[in-house]
């Protein structure tokens, strides 16, 4: 039986991390939330670099299970 591939986390918050700044410029936009410009970029940032280590995490935790017999 062929195995599914794993789930790429960093892709995966990557892309809900930029769909959020969407969302929320969309908001801004409609006048519905008032979102300050200077926060945008560091939280895409600090976003970006958390999922970037969840994901070297879990890549090292799975190559160590597969190790184990």
């Amino acid at each position: 039986m062929r195995r599914r591939p794993g789930i790429d986390l960093f892709s995966l918050i990557s892309g809900l991390a930029f769909a959020a700044v969407a969302i929320l410029y969309l908001l801004g936009s409609a006048g519905v939330l008032h979102v300050p410009g200077r926060l945008v970029i560091p939280l895409i940032l600090i976003t970006l670099g958390a999922a970037g280590l969840i994901s070297a995490i879990h890549q090292r935790t799975r190559r160590k299970d597969r190790r184990v017999p």
